[in-house]
């Protein structure tokens, strides 16, 4: 069969939410200091804020498995709360409930039951738009833990992780050339190695700076939209056969 006609099959991918998979860094310290420590939350309740990517949802599931407590998405948290169960409950984008009298019951149930109650939200509670003034004064007096920016390091080992998670060969010159032209959001890095795997398995192509420089132009910060012929030959690699 001649390279043209060969099929490329799009498996699926899937991110790992396991504890030797999370990348600990000076930015999440503070957060996986706190999640070891569930008995001395103050009032049994703790809230993990901070940008999109940056690890929250990560840190949500290591502490429910470790824990064994109940997993709940915000934008799904309807009606009555579950039922309190012996490891507690996290509610991940918790600043996404629509109906804020399902968290408000939920935060009152396992407060009554003496279960840890684990949030996560994009800002901290104070600028959540909370209209309910019960609800706003909870989630006010619940300890708010951020986690902070990324730095170079743990930007670069999030993306050595989302490549291998895709098996992806991708030369130093080329990771090297992401890091420095991409917008400094782990969330960031984690959309331009899908586009790359979408584009290179549509392509057949390897996956050189020039052809990196052509998918990601919508990621690419302005300023950096720069030449680049000096550190890569300006044409695409050898087809993928």
């Amino acid at each position: 069969m001649t390279a043209p006609d060969q099929f490329v099959l799009p498996f699926g991918h899937a991110s790992s939410y396991a504890a030797v998979d999370f990348v600990a860094a000076a930015s999440n310290q503070a957060a996986l200091t706190w999640l070891e420590r569930t008995a001395d939350w103050p009032a049994r309740r703790l809230l993990l804020w901070g940008p999109a990517g940056c690890g929250k949802t990560h840190l949500v599931h290591i502490w429910a498995n470790r824990t064994g407590a109940a997993l709940l998405a915000g934008r799904d948290l309807r009606g009555l709360p579950p039922q309190p169960s012996a490891g507690g409950v996290a509610v991940d984008d918790a600043d996404t409930t629509v109906d804020e009298h399902a968290l408000l019951h939920l935060l009152n149930a396992f407060g009554e039951a003496g279960l840890p109650v684990l949030l996560a939200g994009h800002a901290p509670p104070a600028r959540w738009p909370t209209r309910l003034p019960d609800l706003a004064s909870r989630l006010r007096a619940i300890t708010a833990v951020e986690i902070a920016a990324p730095e170079e390091t743990l930007l670069a080992a999030v993306l050595v992780r989302h490549l291998a998670e895709r098996q992806l060969g991708v030369p130093a010159a080329v990771q090297n050339w992401l890091l420095r032209r991409l917008p400094r959001t782990p969330a960031t890095v984690r959309e331009a190695v899908a586009r790359l795997d979408a584009a290179a398995m549509d392509r057949r192509r390897g996956i050189t700076i020039p052809f990196a420089r052509d998918v990601l132009r919508e990621l690419i910060r302005p300023s950096d939209e720069i030449a680049d012929s000096a550190e890569a030959p300006s044409r695409d690699g050898p087809p993928i056969l």
